[in-house]
């Protein structure tokens, strides 16, 4: 350390900063911002919308006929329909359940999206399955694609719809007491 004028050893460079720092104006502290309400098409619209454009782009950027189509069909069609299912199931009619709403949001989403994706694997590897054996439709590529579309699709939407859901909703429900 080299020694300075006062002979405070370069100590002075930290008290001209909190001198600077105490001559700025004080800032009036912003209003919390408040996040819009949970709109369940909105979350529908975006949960089609989002993947449909994503691998769509990516399908067309590589190539991929088959996942262009798939974006636009299995993938964005999954997403929409399990974002209003959860949704719809969250919501619960505008009183929501109160285990949803005390159990913290990790867990909330941990549990649901195991659930659903597990719904959605197992009704995508059926549909793989079944249609070939029962049906004169046969096994084809996008059949196959099933497997693997519905589980990440089922499970992205359950992630994005139940953290979305949890922000716009109060954490412990209120009873209302009344004291007489």
């Amino acid at each position: 350390m080299t020694a300075t004028k006062d002979g405070t050893k370069g100590r002075t460079k930290g008290r001209a900063n909190r001198d600077r720092a105490a001559s700025r104006p004080v800032r009036k502290s912003r209003k919390p911002r408040t996040s819009r309400p949970f709109a369940l098409w909105r979350e529908v619209l975006t949960a089609y919308a989002a993947p449909a454009l994503t691998a769509g782009a990516a399908g067309a950027l590589t190539g991929q006929r088959d996942l262009v189509v798939a974006a636009c069909t299995s993938i964005a069609g999954t997403s929409a329909v399990v974002a209003f299912l959860v949704g719809a199931w969250l919501r619960h009619g505008g009183q929501p359940r109160r285990w949803t709403v005390s159990t913290p949001r990790i867990a909330l989403t941990a549990v649901l999206v195991i659930a659903v994706a597990g719904a959605a694997a197992l009704l995508g590897w059926c549909t793989a399955q079944w249609l070939p054996a029962h049906t004169p439709v046969s096994a084809t590529p996008w059949l196959e694609r099933l497997r693997i579309d519905l589980p990440v699709s089922a499970a992205l939407a359950t992630t994005i719809v139940t953290l979305r859901w949890r922000t716009t909703t109060p954490t412990a429900p209120t009873k209302a007491t009344s004291r007489t």
